[in-house]
């Protein structure tokens, strides 16, 4: 049977302004944390915490999304070249950021975010992630736009063909985990609004951490790998890195579903 494949072509470019180009990612990124902030303006207004705080908590998780984001590809996918050209760590238009380093700096810049405010982590971590799922929507999407992160070959009829790639028949993984984290952004919404989770410490938490690096785990299979050395692990680079949050995820429901009983 002979399909009709999506050909894929996108420029990264949107627009050029004046010899400063302006790429889809770029948005796409930026719009995570606009629409992040909106949300989270909703949910402090409903439990009357002050605006201030929130503009304290999204320069927090700027710092921490980019800085890790940066540190994790440097160090996780390239360690050899970058600890051999360290100054290059800091040319992040050239590309290269890391969703699990993004995790881990999010999670300390949080830590210290709740200390200086006085709030309990789990206060924090159990609203936070609800606009982190939807950030991972809008990143994706920025992947696709870049033509990067994509699948292996197939022959599925959704298969896109990455035209500045290949001309290889590919998953189009990008799609997949935007539309995963984008489910979970509303199961987590719904959970918060309707269902009340959050008094359920680390419920919400739990229910992020198992459903978003779950999925990156199971969705791993099909990509392509990323950096060479991926060849020859049984695992690649990104399985490894999602197990321990996996597990943490599990931990956290289970406790929170047990204590609920």
């Amino acid at each position: 049977m002979t399909f009709i494949y999506i050909h894929w072509n996108a420029d990264p470019t949107m627009i050029d302004l004046w010899g400063f180009p302006i790429s889809w990612y770029g948005l796409l990124f930026a719009l995570g944390f606009v629409f992040g902030y909106i949300i989270m303006q909703k949910i402090f207004q409903r439990e009357q915490i002050p605006q201030k705080i929130l503009d304290n908590l999204s320069l927090y998780m700027f710092i921490g999304t980019v800085v890790g984001a940066r540190l994790g590809h440097c160090f996780f996918y390239e360690p050899e070249y970058y600890l051999a050209h360290p100054i290059e760590i800091l040319y992040i238009r050239q590309g290269g950021l890391a969703s699990h380093g993004a995790a881990i700096a999010i999670l300390i810049s949080l830590w210290i975010f709740s200390k200086k405010q006085k709030k309990p982590f789990s206060w924090i971590v159990d609203r936070i992630v609800i606009v982190v799922a939807l950030a991972g929507f809008f990143i994706r999407l920025g992947n696709l736009m870049n033509s990067e992160i994509y699948g292996q070959v197939t022959h599925v009829p959704w298969a896109f063909i990455f035209d500045r790639i290949d001309n290889q028949p590919r998953h189009p993984s990008q799609l997949y985990e935007s539309v995963a984290y984008l489910l979970l952004f509303f199961l987590l919404y719904w959970m918060y609004f309707k269902r009340n989770a959050s008094k359920k410490p680390y419920l919400l938490f739990g229910v992020f951490l198992l459903g978003c690096f779950g999925f990156r785990f199971l969705v791993e299979f099909i990509k392509d790998v990323q950096v060479d050395f991926e060849h020859f692990m049984a695992l690649k680079m990104g399985q490894w890195l999602s197990i321990p949050f996996i597990i943490s995820g599990l931990y956290f429901i289970f406790r929170k579903t047990k204590d609920a009983k």
